[in-house]
């Protein structure tokens, strides 16, 4: 009795589907070395891509979804396949995603509460209550200050 799997094989199309990245971007990532190249049939020249590709696509999309940058991702790729020699860099570079999301969330967090004042701001105006739109609005300018200053602080890293 043979053990032997059966090795799937898919096309740019199906695999863009799949993996929920365009196909252009497939392309993209094999030109500029963040995927290994991938085979090609013997008659059509087109990619064939198989189990092995999917993973490796998976986890560069799931990297690309948290914003790591191009650079990043191809070297994380290419320190995967080293193993415990490359962990420490590994962690390095998750560790700087780490902290260029948490700056993110600070961010969104921030803005998400600058739109919650002007909503509240209107509210105020809508009822007639100039003291409570006028609080409402100094918090807001305040707020606006502290974004454009957490912005500022982002470009100088």
């Amino acid at each position: 009795m043979s053990t032997r799997t059966t090795q799937h094989s898919y096309t740019i199309k199906e695999t863009a589907a799949l993996i929920g990245l365009p196909a252009s971007t497939l392309r993209y990532y094999e030109s500029i070395g963040v995927i290994a190249p991938i085979s090609r049939g013997a008659s059509s020249g087109h990619r064939v891509y198989g189990e092995d590709d999917l993973d490796q696509l998976m986890w560069v999309a799931c990297l690309a979804a948290t914003g790591m940058s191009v650079s990043d991702m191809r070297t994380y790729i290419s320190n995967g396949g080293h193993g415990a020699a490359k962990a420490r860099e590994q962690v390095e570079l998750l560790e700087q995603q780490e902290r260029r999301l948490a700056i993110e969330a600070e961010q969104v967090a921030l803005r998400q509460r600058y739109v919650q004042l002007k909503i509240g701001y209107w509210n105020a105006i809508d009822a007639g209550d100039q003291a409570h739109a006028a609080a409402l609005s100094d918090e807001a300018y305040a707020l606006a200050d502290q974004l454009k200053q957490t912005k500022r602080n982002e470009e100088r890293r």
